[in-house]
């Protein structure tokens, strides 16, 4: 089997309630999602001497005031939490999910053990991510599993060489009749990435704009964001460009997914915003992979491109995969009053430009 449908499979029994076997070089975990376990699940996967403990991320760990145990003192590490007769499924859900802080007031105390598998939890933990699970797993060293994983299936899981092709077609738009859509297929995740070229393609770099999936802000027009007006504002310019090129990256909620994405909102309502919602959820600042559009550009044959951006991480995306950014093209507009602070978020803690 090979080394992406490994991760793949293991993804989906994560995403399924079904135990996984990640092997790496300093040890064996066997894991269960704490966000689809259920009862039955969860007493099966207990069966042995001694209950399943609970791995969490490290910034979960410091919002549990487990910040000064062991390895929950390192940033990078996964903490290790013990369980005890009353850490049941409604607790370990509790647990794992921030936005619920406020109404299930948290218990305690809770002990942060040793680590014995590092690079194993690390790769767990990351293995949820990559379902789009709370990083949050119950974990133990034995008992049946329905796949199993390793470090290296996760780093060809995300290659984006698997990128290909997989249909194109001409598509009316309301900004362009003759535009032309290409929908692209990653071999490992499945997922269906597109690109709409508006206008003839001349010779001269295209205007490109990579807008990732949204939505809330796409289709059901949130004013949460700016993305709604950011897309069709993009589809706008490129009219008046010599062409252009929109990639529609299916990284919903800066790669977190739709579901954390309204836990992320949760937060926000209760007084975070969009960093450390994310952060508190276990997920990184911003979680999205612009190589994929990299490859897509490439596989289109573009090289070189004009970037409709803010995002200074976009340009150094682009050009760590060896597209060439001839030029950055400022993108704002949007801005309302349910925004305000979202769009001052970005400027100020994720270096966005104005």
């Amino acid at each position: 089997m090979s080394a992406s449908r490994n991760a793949a499979r293991a993804i989906d029994a994560l995403k399924r309630g079904w135990p996984v076997a990640i092997e790496a070089a300093d040890g064996v975990l066997h894991v269960l999602a704490v966000e689809t376990a259920h009862g039955p699940s969860l007493e099966a996967f207990d069966e042995g001497e001694a209950p399943a403990d609970l791995l969490l991320s490290a910034a979960r760990a410091a919002t549990l005031r487990l910040a000064n145990q062991r390895e929950a003192a390192s940033p990078n590490c996964p903490a290790l939490i013990g369980r005890v007769p009353w850490l049941d499924l409604p607790t370990a859900i509790a647990l794992a999910d921030p936005a619920r802080d406020l109404e299930t007031p948290l218990k305690g105390p809770f002990l942060a053990q040793h680590v014995d598998a590092p690079e194993a939890a690390a790769t767990a933990l990351r293995l949820a991510r990559a379902a789009g699970l709370l990083p949050a797993l119950f974990v133990r060293n034995d008992g049946p599993v329905e796949a199993r994983v390793i470090p290296a299936d996760l780093d060809a899981y995300d290659d984006p060489a698997s990128l290909v092709v997989a249909a194109r077609a001409r598509l009316p738009v309301a900004e362009d009749a003759k535009a032309e859509i290409v929908a692209f297929r990653h071999a490992a995740d499945a997922a269906e990435h597109v690109a709409l070229i508006i206008g003839a393609p001349d010779g001269t770099p295209p205007l490109v704009r990579l807008h990732s999936e949204c939505l809330t802000g796409d289709v059901l027009g949130s004013l949460k964001c700016d993305c709604g007006p950011q897309l069709h504002g993009a589809l706008h310019a490129m009219t008046h460009a010599s062409w252009g090129i929109l990639l529609y990256l299916r990284q919903e909620g800066r790669g977190i997914g739709l579901i954390n994405k309204l836990r992320a909102y949760q937060l926000q309502d209760q007084g975070f915003d969009t960093v450390d919602a994310n952060l508190r959820l276990g997920f990184g600042v911003d979680q999205r992979d612009f190589r994929t559009a990299a490859r897509m550009l490439t596989l289109l044959g573009q090289t070189r491109v004009r970037l409709l951006t803010n995002n200074p991480n976009k340009v150094a995306g682009l050009e760590a995969e060896g597209v060439t950014v001839v030029e950055r093209v400022a993108h704002k507009m949007g801005e309302n009053p349910h925004n305000i602070a979202y769009l001052e978020t970005k400027r100020d803690r994720t270096g966005h430009l104005l």
